[in-house]
């Protein structure tokens, strides 16, 4: 317990501090963790320099980030990991996606006509799936952990119970969901219990969450899954006409699953498999445009964000139909298959944009044989870690369970709750990704390792639901063909395109009108928008040093260990 109490006696004296960001390059000998909570980073930080690995510095970043960020760090949500142990060379894919509850049903969305019933897979405890973070987290440090589990967690517990200074950014959040926030009693009782939320400045305390961690510390899993605080969760469910039994509870289990592998030039990206679209469509965005020519482009120019965000529609129509929780359905094999990408290739046009009523998913069958957080972390022993995980929507269904003190998810949202209507992300599903009892639902999160000769090379991915997957695909190609620093590639401008809607996305005030209008020119129906995505990033150089870079939008930090050798 040593361990954890000059733990928390820094995370309670940073937690007064701002972060102030430093126009140089760091590099760091004996790790980094990157995350957009400041006080995440530390911890993580701190986790590193007391002899633990980059698993056991995620266990407890993960943990840290249910109480310091509630929009999507969480208990009751889920997510992916993609990771790399060093010792073996093993690269795995944990799988802690949220489940569909038992009870769930096909049309359990539709009204008696078969419409969409407005906010019901959104709001209120209908919308979430059985949460998988606590059970992830634990599957992590059972395989790959050092550091005894209950000091990792306690770090967590102790904070919710203490309290921390709330920064500029999340007080921002807490602003812009003010209204999200004041639905429910149970939410106001945490959040904003003299009735305003907080505010920058103000010190929050959760001791209802610190109760939940507590519980998890001493007893793994079965501290969340069992007891006191599943008996919490069925309650809520049984007030708010939920789901969620204790069935679905104690059947919860995370999956291992073999990671998403294909190359990009001479690199070895290793991506998440479905349930998740994001490594499938990383994959043939980059494996679209990989043989065009770069060397008249820019990472702004309208010819490369064309370029990109026609290889984009074609993937993104793909994941309408293709894709979905591989338990339930027969996901292609043959998605990234040469053979096929060469024949989608064809459709794209070098001088104009396509029309995404004329373009329809692929057949890969003739070539067999989405607020979000994530965060990167990595060891001097080359262990690479790379997390997101979500609670669907910023702060999920709005719903807390009452003396539980932590949010649940609305990832149900994230079925196809009927086939062609769009989701949160104005992602369109089929029945690939249909409503099932005990199913995982289609997402775009995006863990992402790239190894360069063998050697860790890249860690990252971001929030930003169906964004997050341009955001990782656009981030590879600026740091590998454009030859961009991790800062510049954090703060670059951003495109997207998704199929549907038929639009390419700009971030606002980030593009000449010259741009603009040539895009215009192509046939691209252009629409600014403001500025998305939560990029945390790890690059590691040929000598083993490591350096790092936090996306400048969401105010997250990079915690090196050791005194930096500055470049």
């Amino acid at each position: 317990m040593r361990t954890v109490c000059v733990l928390l006696a820094v995370v309670i004296f940073l937690s007064g501090l701002s972060c102030d960001k430093v126009g140089v390059t760091r590099y760091y000998r004996q790790g980094v963790a990157v995350t957009v909570s400041p006080l995440a980073s530390e911890i993580g930080k701190e986790v590193l320099l007391s002899g633990g690995n980059a698993f056991d510095a995620a266990v407890a970043v993960g943990f840290a980030l249910a109480v310091t960020y509630p929009p999507a760090g969480n208990l009751g949500g889920g997510g992916f990991a993609v990771v790399r142990h060093s010792s073996s060379g093993e690269i795995s894919a944990l799988d802690f996606r949220e489940t569909a509850p038992i009870a769930a049903s096909r049309n359990m969305f539709l009204d008696s006509t078969g419409e969409v019933i407005e906010n019901l897979s959104t709001r209120g405890a209908l919308a979430a799936g059985v949460p998988g973070t606590v059970a992830g987290l634990h599957a992590l440090w059972k395989r790959y952990g050092t550091r005894p589990w209950q000091d990792l967690v306690t770090i967590a517990a102790r904070l919710a119970d203490t309290g921390f200074t709330v920064d500029p950014p999340l007080a921002e959040m807490f602003a812009e969901y003010d209204s999200s926030l004041s639905e429910f009693e149970e939410t106001r009782s945490i959040f904003s219990p003299t009735g305003a939320l907080p505010r920058q400045g103000e010190k929050l305390v959760q001791p209802d969450l610190a109760r939940s961690l507590y519980a998890i510390a001493a007893d793994g899993p079965a501290g969340f899954y069992a007891g006191p605080t599943a008996d919490s969760i069925v309650a809520c469910m049984t007030k708010h006409g939920g789901l969620i039994t204790h069935a679905d509870l104690g059947g919860y289990r995370p999956v291992w699953r073999q990671p998403l592998h294909f190359t990009f030039d001479s690199l070895d990206i290793y991506s998440m498999p479905p349930p998740s679209s994001g490594g499938v469509i990383v994959g043939q965005i980059l494996k679209l445009i990989e043989p065009f020519d770069f060397s008249r482009m820019t990472s702004n120019s309208p010819e490369f964000i064309h370029l990109f965000c026609e290889a984009a529609r074609l993937a993104f129509a793909d994941r309408s139909e293709h894709l979905g929780d591989p338990d339930f359905f027969d996901v292609p094999s043959s998605l990234l298959n040469s053979g096929y990408l060469n024949e989608r290739r064809r459709l794209i046009s070098r001088d104009h944009a396509g029309n995404s009523a004329d373009v329809q998913p692929g057949n890969p069958e003739k070539y067999e044989s989405d607020a979000t957080t994530h965060f990167s972390i990595c060891d001097q022993a080359g262990n690479m870690v790379a997390i997101t995980y979500t609670l669907n929507e910023s702060f999920g269904s709005g719903l807390t369970v009452g003396g539980a003190g932590f949010l649940l998810n609305n990832e149900m949202d994230d079925f196809a709750i009927r086939p062609g209507h769009a989701n949160l992300y104005g992602l369109i599903g089929d029945e690939a990704n249909c409503v099932e009892a005990g199913k995982r639902m289609l997402s775009s999160m995006s863990p992402t390792l790239v190894l360069k000769d063998d050697q860790p090379f890249l860690i990252l991915g971001s929030a930003g639901g169906s964004k997050i997957i341009t955001t990782v695909a656009q981030t590879i190609i600026n740091m590998t063909r454009f030859g961009m620093s991790p800062d510049a590639a954090a703060a670059a401008p951003r495109i997207h395109h998704q199929w549907l809607p038929d639009s390419l996305y700009l971030e606002e005030n980030r593009f000449d009108e010259a741009t603009i209008q040539r895009l215009t020119a192509y046939g691209h129906q252009v629409r600014e928008r403001t500025p998305y995505g939560d990029l945390e990033l790890i690059q590691i150089v040929p000598t083993g040093m490591m350096t790092g870079a936090a996306d400048p939008r969401c105010g997250g930090s990079v915690a090196g260990c050791n005194a930096p050798i500055v470049n």
